[in-house]
């Protein structure tokens, strides 16, 4: 028997998602779509400026909009990958 998936509902709402995951047997939906969320909770008290070469810039900004994200956000995730590494 062919295994069949429904479609994902949209949901407006936070209240909406959470019932929807409590209720909802999601093995019948086809999640391969779905990709990680990482959400930026901690807000941004200190800034920092540097200097680099343009070629550097370009590269970065090109890897961040090949992620979807702000190329800014994407330097900082970087940064904090760094440092949480064990060394």
């Amino acid at each position: 028997m062919r295994n069949k998936t429904k479609p994902m509902p949209v949901l407006r709402s936070d209240a909406e998602a959470e019932q929807f995951v409590a209720e909802s047997d999601l093995s019948e939906y086809d999640l391969s779509g779905f990709q990680p969320m990482r959400f930026e909770i901690e807000p941004k008290s200190a800034a920092l400026n540097m200097r680099l070469p343009a070629s550097l810039l370009e590269a970065v900004k090109a890897k961040a909009k090949s992620k979807g994200i702000p190329y800014t956000r994407y330097v900082r995730m970087i940064l904090e990958s760094d440092v949480a590494r064990r060394s």
